[in-house]
């Protein structure tokens, strides 16, 4: 299939708006993730993860409702799509903190620590995305 240069030249420029929209996205979704978890720290202290739990659960939420609003209920652009879902709340959750504070953890010792804060945060962000599709598919 053979294509013409107006088309190639079309798709690079879409291709372009989604990767600035998952940029911009992203900055937007650390800058929030980063002020919870300060905030978080000063609230409940050091003991354990509170922060990344928290916005991992409501990221999970959150992309459990968005993303069927986003394809089932609303148009939106796929670059709006993207940078929300892709973008915002890719930067906002972190898997990777999730990860190191849960070996901080088994490196100091705190073994029923580190083992209850992988069963809360998996089975709390997989409860928060069903229950964000769900509320979604409510509406």
């Amino acid at each position: 299939m053979a294509y013409d240069e107006e088309s190639i030249v079309h798709a690079k420029e879409e291709e372009t708006l989604i990767l600035v929209g998952v940029a911009i996205g992203g900055a937007i979704g650390s800058v929030l993730r980063y002020l919870i978890q300060t905030h978080s720290l000063q609230w409940f202290g050091t003991s354990f993860p509170y922060g990344t739990l928290l916005v991992n659960v409501a990221g999970s939420l959150l992309i459990g409702f968005l993303s069927f609003i986003l394809l089932e209920r609303i148009t939106v652009s796929e670059e709006v799509r993207f940078a929300i879902l892709v973008g915002v709340l890719g930067g906002f959750t972190t898997f990777s903190t999730f990860s190191f504070e849960t070996l901080n953890l088994i490196q100091q010792g705190n073994f029923i620590s580190a083992m209850g804060n992988v069963l809360v945060s998996v089975s709390l962000c997989l409860f928060a995305c069903f229950l964000g599709l769900s509320l979604a598919r409510a509406i």
